[in-house]
């Protein structure tokens, strides 16, 4: 018996050749002025406000730096500014409150770096976990302290910790906890529960956005050859989030350097910790208390300079991890 016939498939007519199928025309000398007219119009008003708040009040205090006010007579004359060169400078360099405020800074470090990060990283994990449920409404509110504002923050928790007020204190009463949240050893503990109760969350998201971009045939391949969810996230998840986590420990390392608003109101009522307890502390209380606008300029600059150095090391550091 004969095969039956078929019909042979019809192919597609061939296409004409369009401009677009071939590679892409170099753009005229013309077209590429204008887009480089265009990135500078976009980066003009960027540039114009870093120089305006942060470019000329650093030459001006570098300026202010140079002088002090000298009281003439028996100070009945009024007072003159003078030269004093770099002696502002040697005067903060030798100050033994500033440079105690650097340590009290560098305790403070030890204690809320590890705890804020670590409870970033935790966090942040626990979100991205397979089996965490309502992912958005965690992210809003672990982020909703970072949008209460610093000053209002501090005012919140010095309403807490005050005896009297809190019902935390009156919970710490009831079972029989005694604990002094303004007192001298334990101040410092206040001022670090306030800073990452507000600083966790906004870690968080950029830890979770890192975590976004891990590739997920790569966690597909961890789970089919048998690793569970805690060895994934430990040695998957994190090693793959390493630059998202250095650039949150060179954020928050720079921003401790200039903590100011959470202590100055703890200390209102932490006599112990004195109205220099911080560097930027020390600047304010040398500036608007002791009108000394020269060692306030010197002590800024040097402030700036612990900063950048901390940011270098920060930066050498994470690299180094990075690579390793």
């Amino acid at each position: 018996m004969a095969a039956p016939l078929t019909r042979p498939a019809k192919t597609p007519p061939p296409r004409a050749a369009s401009p677009s199928d071939g590679p892409a025309a170099p753009k005229s000398p013309g077209a590429r002025r204008g887009q480089r007219r265009a990135v500078t119009l976009f980066m003009v008003p960027f540039f114009a406000l870093f120089t305006a708040v942060t470019v000329l009040p650093m030459f001006y205090a570098a300026w202010m730096s140079l002088f002090r006010e000298e009281s003439s007579g028996l100070g009945f004359g009024g007072t003159e500014r003078a030269f004093a060169g770099f002696g502002n400078f040697t005067e903060a360099l030798t100050n033994e409150a500033f440079l105690r405020s650097f340590g009290h800074i560098a305790f403070y470090c030890a204690l809320y770096i590890p705890a804020m990060v670590g409870g970033a990283l935790v966090l942040a994990l626990l979100v991205d976990s397979a089996m965490a449920r309502a992912r958005r409404f965690f992210q809003i509110a672990y982020f909703l302290p970072h949008a209460v504002p610093g000053l209002i923050a501090s005012l919140i928790w010095l309403y807490l910790y005050t005896p009297g007020l809190s019902p935390i204190t009156d919970v710490l009463d009831a079972l029989g906890a005694n604990w002094n949240f303004f007192g001298q050893d334990e101040a410092i503990y206040s001022v670090v529960n306030i800073s990452a109760w507000q600083w966790t969350g906004y870690n968080m998201i950029i830890i979770y956005a890192g975590l976004q971009a891990v590739p997920r045939e790569v966690l597909e391949a961890a789970t089919v050859d048998g690793s569970g969810a805690l060895r994934t996230a430990l040695q998957v998840k994190v090693p793959m989030i390493r630059p998202t986590v250095v650039l949150t420990l060179l954020f928050t390392c720079v921003g401790a350097i200039q903590l100011f608003d959470a202590p100055k109101l703890v200390q209102l009522r932490a006599n112990t910790m004195g109205e220099d307890w911080s560097p930027t502390m020390f600047i304010y209380t040398a500036a608007f208390k002791g009108h000394d606008y020269g060692l306030a300029a010197a002590s800024s600059l040097l402030l700036a300079l612990v900063a950048g150095l901390l940011s270098f090391v920060v930066t050498k550091l994470g690299n180094r991890w990075k690579a390793s």
